[in-house]
């Protein structure tokens, strides 16, 4: 049995991680160097690390049994190409998805990080950019001495902030995960009034991002996840496994 797994979130690794442990050998897609570093220790693990094209996804599915999209709840696109990629090899394919959290009462629920700027617009105060770097280029119309993006400390996100006009000072590059102490130093240290993030639920850090907005009496933009259907990682395993 060959398995093929899209990773991108924490559902992916602990999937590779079970897997691992119980000695069934899996190749694992993920786009970034840091991605295949989580990965790279797993007995059995493979990881395929670049973002692929539908072409591409379709290559890899050869001679592959079962496919599981364990990307981000937000990568739209990428689980797109990944069901299209699926039927054209003719391989079975399931979603991995984390649950949806409930948003705390004042929350502002938006669309899209387009909509999070509009909306931003017209407020005043420093606004926390908790949502990696690819849509940074969203909130380029803002002041953007107001932005403090929060990303991933690799060239690719800093150059991302350069496009979006953030000043060098502003950015703020960690690698997660964050505890509600952390997220209320840096609320506290930039002295933000506004955070936007996504519903990244428990594996994304979103209890502890909730509680430290409360905390400090920072209010909440989410962007609202896109519809999906997909199972926990219990089901697919057992799904994987028989």
């Amino acid at each position: 049995m060959r398995i093929l797994i899209f990773g991108g979130a924490t559902e992916g690794r602990l999937l590779a991680q079970a897997l691992s442990e119980r000695g069934v050998p899996a190749a694992v897609c993920v786009a970034t160097e840091l991605g295949a570093e989580e990965l790279s220790q797993l007995p059995g693990i493979t990881p395929l690390v670049g973002r692929k094209t539908q072409a591409e996804m379709a290559g890899l599915l050869q001679g592959v049994s079962r496919c599981v999209d364990a990307t981000h709840p937000y990568a739209r696109e990428v689980s797109a190409n990944i069901r299209s990629a699926c039927r054209s090899a003719g391989v079975p394919l399931r979603r991995l998805l984390r649950r949806e959290s409930q948003l705390p009462a004042g929350s502002v629920l938006v669309g899209s990080s387009e909509e999070a700027a509009q909306f931003l617009q017209g407020q005043e105060g420093n606004i926390l950019l908790a949502i990696g770097a690819k849509k940074l280029s969203a909130f380029s119309g803002l002041d953007p001495a107001r932005l403090y993006p929060r990303v991933l400390p690799v060239e690719e996100s800093l150059s991302a902030c350069r496009r979006a006009g953030v000043p060098t000072k502003n950015i703020i590059a960690m690698h997660g995960p964050f505890s509600q102490t952390l997220n209320e130093a840096i609320l506290e240290q930039y002295r933000i009034h506004w955070m936007v993030t996504k519903d990244g639920g428990s594996a994304g850090g979103f209890g502890e991002k909730v509680s430290a907005a409360q905390n400090t009496g920072v209010s909440l933009v989410v962007i609202g996840r896109p519809e999906d259907d997909g199972e926990d990682l219990d089901s697919i395993l057992d799904w994987v496994l028989n």
